[in-house]
């Protein structure tokens, strides 16, 4: 097991836990973009495709499914639990934008073309771009909002 793998992965996995805590303790998701949410879904449901046909190692799999179901968890806690508290007309990025040419580079720019490939050189190039709806958001409304609030 790489090292910096493992800590990367725990680190990552902290921040969604993290997020999903914040968002479900307080009913809130002031300053959350469910834009980038959705995008980060996307991102993980289309990398690990080969969850389905490829077993990597108990680890990978455990890793690749928590990350998924705590991404989607997320999504679905922002749009129920949290949905009065959800900035929409803040969260204006046009994820199109990000969507469409990540997704034509990733018909020219892979590995091998197959549609395995394809999604998963798409989810590297989206994963790229999906922080941009969050940042924009923060740029419109000029604060973040602290965890503890």
């Amino acid at each position: 097991m790489n090292l910096f793998r493992l800590a990367g992965d725990m680190l990552h996995l902290v921040s969604i836990l993290v997020l999903l805590w914040k968002i479900f303790t307080t009913n809130s998701c002031r300053g959350v973009s469910l834009k980038t949410q959705c995008l980060y879904l996307t991102v993980f449901l289309t990398r690990y495709l080969d969850l389905f046909f490829v077993f990597v190692s108990f680890y990978n799999s455990l890793m690749k499914t928590v990350f998924i179901v705590a991404t989607a968890s997320t999504v679905l806690l922002i749009l129920t639990r949290a949905r009065s508290s959800y900035e929409k007309d803040n969260d204006v990025c046009r994820v199109e934008l990000l969507v469409v040419p990540t997704f034509l580079l990733s018909l020219v720019w892979n590995e091998y073309f197959s549609p395995t490939e394809v999604l998963w050189a798409f989810s590297i190039y989206l994963e790229a771009v999906a922080i941009l709806p969050q940042l924009f958001m923060l740029q419109k409304t000029g604060e973040a909002d602290s965890l503890n609030s």
